[in-house]
């Protein structure tokens, strides 16, 4: 599952990149515990940056990067 949504975050940073408004939101899937995914575009700082921006809280634990209550505030599947 990592290979096709890193390949799907890349796509959907290319189409954002070449002017595209509409999307996907990559930086809202998170590895299990949720904790950001430093291979996806700009690494974890950008995906960090996009989450706050839409009001998520995120902490860091050591190298890692967690959101804060994601169980409550995501899309869980």
């Amino acid at each position: 599952t990592g290979i096709f949504s890193w390949i799907a975050a890349n796509a959907s940073a290319e189409a954002e990149a070449a002017g595209r408004k509409r999307v996907t939101p990559f930086w809202r899937t998170l590895k299990s515990g949720g904790e950001l995914n430093p291979k996806y575009p700009g690494g974890l700082a950008a995906q960090r940056a996009r989450l706050e921006a839409e009001g998520h809280r995120v902490e860091q634990r050591g190298k890692r990067m967690f959101v804060v209550d994601w169980e409550r505030r995501l899309c869980v599947l």
